[in-house]
């Protein structure tokens, strides 16, 4: 077992908790950190199993069953799923509520990573390889969007970008992508100065009015003041952390999920932030070690499946408050309070740590 792995995400979690507990003492939702504690613990559970079962065991038919149970949950949450805040995306399992798109994550990665493996290397073929894995990523990115859920679908494209640069795609076919993203980018641009009304279409009103105040901040005031606030929270916080005044006046929403690290950065300040970056960094080095160490092909494409999660999810939860990106809802892994991005992201440290657990063992038959 990578123990240094492990006692890094028992630190992340630690931060987690005691930043949960600080976004909501005195609040209506005090005592949310317990709760969190036991997510914490069960969701451990899950890590340690998922990384004393070989992983290969995975490969083969199971996964393709795993895949298609997510795509149905997807489906199935658009007819009987709880809607929040205008997001149907949720299933509600008694008091717990399932986002079916944090499992789809690990699905898919895992059967992207099956698929690639079968070429051993070899240059990925447009028809047979990277059409077929960019279909498996399409699937879920449009029935995320329709939820909506641009953040979630945002982290499927950055995987899919990274597991095909890995899986040894071609220059010219990566090239066509990034252009292709880039005609996009500057197409939707172009849109919003040229004919709102038409983008407006494609993107939802509470999307575009995010894209519109990180272009302009100054268009409109009112839909700026969320990433003003925590730019200027973050900033409050200094060397050492201060009172918490933006928190504590409800200037921060959210303050326990997507936007715990204003949280941390105006309680904490750089040295809490910088400790949590820290302890991220040393994360990701350990997943590369993993990857770098993996005598399977299947398991690196896993690995590099997962670490491209995070490393996605981290910069764009961060970069959105302090103005790098567009305000969107994402979480920020074993930090932010929630249930079902808890327990994935363990289970995904858990596949990781499989990697590495049992790296020498002989290939077991495939179901």
């Amino acid at each position: 077992m990578d123990k240094a792995t492990v006692f890094i995400i028992m630190g992340l979690n630690a931060i987690g908790t005691v930043a949960v507990y600080g976004a909501t003492v005195g609040t209506k939702l005090e005592g949310l950190h317990k709760n969190s504690l036991l997510l914490i613990a069960l969701s451990m559970l899950l890590m340690l199993l998922a990384a004393v079962v070989n992983y290969r065991v995975l490969f083969g038919k199971l996964i393709y069953v795993l895949y298609l149970l997510g795509i149905g949950m997807l489906v199935f949450v658009q007819f009987k799923g709880e809607n929040l805040n205008g997001a149907v995306r949720w299933l509600s399992i008694g008091s717990f509520k399932l986002q079916p798109s944090e499992l789809v994550k690990i699905f898919t990665i895992l059967l992207v990573a099956h698929m690639l493996s079968k070429r051993q290397g070899k240059k990925l073929r447009l028809i047979q390889d990277v059409l077929p894995v960019c279909l498996i990523f399409l699937i879920p990115i449009l029935l995320i969007m329709k939820q909506p859920d641009l953040g979630t679908a945002l982290v499927f494209v950055g995987v899919l970008l990274s597991m095909l640069w890995m899986g040894n795609i071609r220059l010219r076919y990566m090239f066509i992508f990034i252009s292709s993203a880039v005609i996009l980018i500057g197409t939707m641009i172009w849109l919003y100065y040229a004919n709102n009304e038409l983008l407006s279409k494609v993107i939802k009103p509470h999307q575009m009015s995010r894209i519109q105040t990180f272009l302009d901040p100054t268009s409109d005031p009112d839909k700026s003041w969320h990433v003003k606030n925590a730019m200027m929270a973050i900033g409050s916080g200094s060397l050492t952390g201060d009172s918490g005044f933006f928190l504590e006046q409800g200037y921060i929403p959210y303050a326990y999920s997507d936007s715990i690290f204003v949280v941390i950065g105006e309680k904490y300040g750089f040295l809490g932030s910088a400790v949590l970056l820290l302890l991220y960094f040393l994360l990701i080095a350990r997943l590369v070690n993993i990857v770098i160490d993996s005598k399977d092909l299947a398991g690196s494409y896993l690995v590099i499946g997962i670490t491209a999660m995070f490393v996605f999810q981290i910069f764009v939860n961060i970069g959105m408050h302090i103005g790098l990106v567009p305000l969107t809802g994402i979480s920020l892994p074993f930090i932010s309070y929630g249930g079902s991005s808890l327990i994935t992201n363990m289970i995904a440290i858990g596949l990781a740590l499989s990697v590495k657990l049992h790296n020498d063992e002989m290939t077991v038959p495939l179901p």
